[in-house]
């Protein structure tokens, strides 16, 4: 049960890495240029709510 654990969080970290990237781009970017920031943002927490929905119903099964 260990190594599914571990396997999906690993395909979970994948499958949002660029969700992480865009994350970190726009908090870096917040004070220099608040216009793309904000718009980084808003891509990266769509990303995140879209990817666990889709991997919390794959897990269900439903």
């Amino acid at each position: 049960m260990e190594g599914i654990l571990t396997m999906i969080i690993i395909l979970y970290l994948i499958a949002h890495t660029p969700a992480i990237i865009m994350l970190i781009i726009g908090l870096r970017r917040l004070k220099t240029k608040p216009e793309s920031a904000k718009t980084l943002l808003i891509i990266a927490g769509i990303y995140f709510l879209i990817g666990g929905g889709i991997c919390g119903s794959l897990l269900t099964g439903g």
